[in-house]
């Protein structure tokens, strides 16, 4: 029989140290999970995110003409009246649109917002693309301050080629803005949806 191996006075720093650099480890992959899943999200249009392309044209019109439709939602804690210029349009893939979104600010005081976005249904978030969008930053706005926000936005030809857009007719795109960590929340806010007319 070989004889046990000697115990070493190292091991116990060794797995301590291992530990240490797991735990820190998993840690910072916990805070750049969001940021990494956002930007595979924009990267892939996966799970309804459209597609981000600041510097895209598309090389070439397609034959489909799709309705695309305008959501807006603002959550409780900000003070804000958020709604799209006009509830929908028509749209043919390949052929780059600008909408604008109204906004103003309800409250008394300087408040932030962040824009969540995605696309339904959600097989259309790989074809929707936006060049430009007020949702890529923290949007600020002082005491009754309103302005006009763009987007500017195509759907790529290769959603014709895909069989799971074949039936589709019709795209929303819903925007809800959050209020920014910094802004406290205000007595007098609400929820304001603006539902697409039909």
């Amino acid at each position: 029989m070989s004889a046990p191996a000697p115990y070493s006075r190292h091991r116990p720093r060794l797995i301590a140290a291992a530990l240490i650099v797991g735990a820190t480890a998993m840690l910072v992959l916990s805070f750049a999970s969001v940021p990494l899943y956002r930007a595979f999200c924009a990267a892939t249009g996966f799970g309804g995110t459209p597609k981000i392309d600041a510097a895209a044209t598309p090389t070439a019109r397609g034959e489909r003409v799709l309705t695309v439709r305008f959501d807006a939602n603002v959550a409780r804690d900000l003070p804000w009246r958020f709604e799209p210029e006009v509830p929908k349009i028509s749209l043919r893939t390949g052929e780059t649109k600008t909408v604008y979104y109204k906004v103003a600010n309800l409250s008394d005081r300087e408040t932030s917002g962040q824009a969540a976005y995605n696309v339904t249904p959600g097989q259309a978030g790989a074809f929707f693309v936006k060049v430009a969008c007020f949702c890529f930053e923290e949007k600020r706005l002082g005491p009754h301050e309103a302005e006009e926000w763009p987007v500017v936005f195509y759907l790529d030809p290769a959603l014709e080629r895909e069989e799971g857009m074949r039936g589709v007719r019709e795209i929303t795109l819903s925007y809800t803005f959050f209020g920014a960590k910094d802004s406290a929340p205000s007595k007098t806010s609400e929820t304001v949806t603006a539902q697409p007319k039909g």
